[in-house]
């Protein structure tokens, strides 16, 4: 979901091409030996020994009883919620990013509204020429990624929506993360185990690289690839030529205008925007506020706790947050990439509480910190004349990726426009980004990845499921 993983996003087109020769060469070798299991935990020291005890598992897995998937799949949402504190605490600890409160509370979302079972409703009809019944089957065995951001939130929410159809996952989990996902790893298979699944149905590597990501993704028995993240593992997983479910970067826009409600607005763009400091690929990045509102506009966001950087303070913030690769393209320094405030003030020559959840400050539209998935919480906000320039700015600065946009206005003509012009897979009106993807903060499903890159939006169950069919022709008409 959005441009989560980090250090994956430097693959190098040269080094992924001489590491698949190499990844292809040894597969093709391959005894299919014994497995070098580390317990019955699901965590590997290899690849291919992940891959194969896996494969196992979902051949038994595939024949369980719905009964006994909903179960474990309703287990593993109590572990999520038990685990919640201890899965942020590790995850922060680990990775350096986001809000430990924001943390524990994005686990126990994910273990309430990720959907299950009751996504893969089968469909039947009867007619003169007898019965058509539909239902779905799973692929196989899915290569899937996870992010550092939301580790563990992404490894049961893949999990929970691959294995519903009947799949096993093996996750290319993020090196940075590499730790708290094994614990949790353990944790995840001890509970599958105990409440009638297999063992090793979803698996990892122990020492995650760039050389065991391209070996899943190309491995002959792995029919499909989810990647979330940024161009290099998203490009990676192309490469391999199988079905790809790819969710990739975002920069979402919000757009202001002179009806909207002032002080919610701003008041929804911080709860988003700041949410684990602006590590959630919806959230807010960049806000575009009509002129005749934008003083309010700024006046509003201070009252709800934003902290206005003047222009000197910006320039001081952006030599050190925001980079630039050798092609000249802005990037979002790590150093201060899910890092609180207080940390991005001082590089702006602030002393700052942590308690303060927000910096913004105004700026022209070709800021870097406009146009670059930057993930940390500073709003930039531009002047525009008019809702027609706002829209128009708001799609450039999206780069058409297709991911999120958040609109703040009461003229429906002007949400009409904005959400034609945008076409992105989620647009949120009047609320913060957080409504986009449901409980709590708002209404219908949700899911870590948002597929915008091959058109899936927001996954669930039915998006890693094929769907098969039976015909009985003249008979079974029982009319």
């Amino acid at each position: 979901m959005g441009s989560n993983i980090i250090s994956m996003n430097d693959f190098n087109q040269e080094l992924v091409s001489k590491i698949v020769k190499q990844v292809m060469s040894e597969l093709e070798g391959s005894n299919g030996g014994t497995p070098a299991i580390v317990g019955q935990t699901g965590v590997f020291e290899k690849t291919e020994d992940a891959v194969q005890a896996t494969l196992v598992a979902q051949k038994q897995w595939v024949k369980t009883s719905k009964e006994t998937k909903t179960k474990v799949i309703n287990a593993l949402r109590q572990v999520v919620h038990e685990y919640a504190a201890d899965f942020a605490q590790r995850a922060l600890e680990e990775t350096g990013m986001g809000r430990l409160e924001d943390k524990i509370a994005k686990h126990h979302n994910v273990a309430d509204v990720t959907p299950g079972l009751e996504d893969l409703e089968s469909k039947s009809w009867i007619g003169d020429k007898g019965l058509v019944v539909e239902d779905y089957a799973p692929y196989g065995v899915i290569a899937a990624v996870a992010p550092s951001t939301h580790p563990i939130p992404v490894l049961f929410n893949s999990a929970a929506i691959m294995i519903a159809p009947g799949n096993g996952v093996v996750f290319a989990v993020h090196p940075a993360a590499k730790k708290v996902s094994a614990y949790a790893m353990e944790i995840f298979s001890r509970v599958i185990q105990q409440n009638g699944g297999p063992a090793n149905l979803i698996s990892m590597v122990k020492e995650p690289t760039m050389e065991t990501a391209a070996q899943l993704f190309h491995h002959p028995q792995i029919p499909m690839i989810v990647a979330t993240g940024g161009p290099g593992p998203v490009n990676a997983a192309f490469a391999a030529g199988k079905k790809v479910v790819a969710a990739g970067p975002g920069n979402p826009p919000v757009l202001v205008d002179e009806t909207a409600d002032i002080q919610k607005a701003a008041k929804y763009i911080i709860e988003g925007a700041s949410f684990d400091n602006n590590i959630i690929c919806i959230a807010e990045k960049e806000v575009f506020v009509v002129s005749s509102v934008f003083d309010q506009f700024m006046q509003a966001m201070a009252k709800e706790g934003a902290v206005k950087l003047n222009a000197q303070q910006i320039a001081a913030l952006t030599k050190n947050a925001i980079l630039k690769n050798d092609r000249g393209e802005f990037y979002a320094s790590r150093d201060f990439i899910g890092k609180n405030a207080a940390i991005l003030g001082r590089a702006a020559g602030l002393t700052l509480s942590d308690d303060v959840r927000m910096l913004c400050g105004e700026t022209d539209f070709n800021h870097p910190f406009v146009h670059t998935e930057q993930m940390m919480p500073f709003l930039p906000v531009v002047r525009v004349k008019d809702a027609q320039e706002g829209i128009d700015k708001c799609y450039e600065a999206e780069h058409q990726y297709g991911h999120t946009a958040i609109i703040h206005s009461n003229n429906l003509d002007i949400i009409t426009q904005f959400t034609q012009k945008l076409d992105v897979d989620i647009v949120v009106v009047n609320g913060t980004s957080l409504s986009g993807l449901g409980p709590k903060a708002g209404e219908a499903y949700f899911s870590h990845t948002l597929a915008s890159p091959t058109g899936e939006g927001v996954c669930t169950p039915k998006d890693f499921a094929r769907v098969r069919r039976l015909a009985v022709y003249g008979a079974l008409k029982i009319v």
